[in-house]
């Protein structure tokens, strides 16, 4: 049993069950022994691997479509260059570098990421050595100006809350104790206003999972996109509405019960994309589009196909792989999407057009 778990069964058995928003967050933030607090999760070493750690061609093309974003908008100088989450800073590092040559972008570039991990703030700042980077907790914070902004498997870790169908009400999906362990359980029936919509595309018994951090990070990033100009790439697992059970741990590389190694497996969740653009209220979203097709229209083969220029052997069998980690419809090209958020008087970035 883990130290956090021991911790969950005493609160839980003091204060009564734990709704699955608040296992979320304790497992991944708590300070003492919370996932992300305590370790590097990424790469060969940890528990998953994000895209900008498959490959530097994920994070070239996004920074790319930004830039271009940013000169569609008049080249504003200075604007807020930000990353939501930036593990550990590889993304960033790739589009910085990908973007040295876009004339004033650097120069303008005020570049901030958010990130709550001591950990990772760490790894962030041997990461982009050399660059004038500033940290802040949360998106509440960042300096102001026109925002260009990308976050890449972020919505997906913040903490969701759970509701069965139960006639015309709902059951929220608690943490609760069994036996002297964790177990899943469920509260009494209550209607909901707030999935009020969802009655007419549910049945008896179908799951529902409502993300209200997600909500609040589109309704921070979206009027302040609307005012000052901008745009924002948000590129995660899931897809338009919600439903069903998605709560997922990796530990390891390998699937875990959510439940069984509370602070030392990762905890995520599918993004509902259709709600997350509902409260982008004031802005523009685009189409959501999936992971591999966006690359595609950025260029990725192309760019492969450079890269591939003189390699032989295993770093071209790498290069390979990695081209089709990223954009093929049964690895990662259709189960990512991306959706941006732009000023209504601008197009949305390359490779989100509708």
């Amino acid at each position: 049993m883990t130290a956090l778990a021991e911790l969950l069964l005493r609160r839980i058995a003091a204060t009564g069950p734990l709704t699955v928003a608040e296992y979320m967050a304790e497992c991944l933030l708590h300070p003492e022994h919370g996932y992300y607090t305590t370790r590097d999760p990424f790469g060969a070493a940890g528990d998953f691997t994000t895209a900008p750690e498959i490959s530097q061609m994920f994070g070239e093309l996004l920074g790319l479509s930004l830039a271009q974003a940013w000169m569609d908008q008049g080249a504003p100088d200075p604007f807020v260059l930000a990353e939501l989450g930036p593990g550990r800073g590889t993304l960033m590092a790739d589009l910085l570098r990908a973007t040295a040559r876009v004339p004033g972008f650097h120069d303008a570039a005020r570049v901030c990421l958010v990130e709550a991990s001591p950990t990772l703030r760490r790894k962030q700042r041997e990461t982009l050595a050399g660059h004038d980077v500033s940290w802040c907790d949360d998106v509440g914070m960042l300096p102001p100006g026109p925002l260009f902004l990308v976050a890449n498997e972020f919505l997906d870790a913040l903490p969701i809350r759970q509701f069965l169908r139960d006639g015309i009400g709902w059951r929220e999906r608690l943490v609760t104790v069994v036996d002297g362990a964790l177990a899943f359980g469920l509260g009494a029936v209550t209607p909901l206003g707030a999935l009020a919509d969802r009655l007419a595309d549910t049945v008896d018994g179908d799951l529902v999972e409502t993300c209200a951090p997600a909500a609040a990070v589109a309704e921070a990033v979206a009027p302040r996109i609307a005012a000052r100009g901008g745009a924002a790439i948000f590129v995660d697992y899931g897809d338009w509405r919600s439903k069903g059970d998605t709560l997922q741990a990796l530990r390891a590389h390998q699937p875990d019960n959510p439940l069984s190694h509370p602070g030392e497996a990762d905890l995520t969740a599918h993004v509902d994309f259709e709600a997350f653009a509902r409260g982008a209220q004031g802005a523009a979203t685009s189409a959501m589009v999936a992971q591999g097709v966006f690359l595609e229209r950025l260029g990725i083969t192309q760019r492969a196909q450079q890269l591939a220029d003189g390699l032989t052997g295993a770093p071209l069998d790498a290069l390979i792989a990695a081209h089709r980690r990223l954009t093929h419809p049964q690895e990662m090209g259709s189960l990512f999407k991306v959706l941006a958020i732009h000023p209504e008087r601008t197009a949305p970035p390359p490779g989100l057009e509708r």
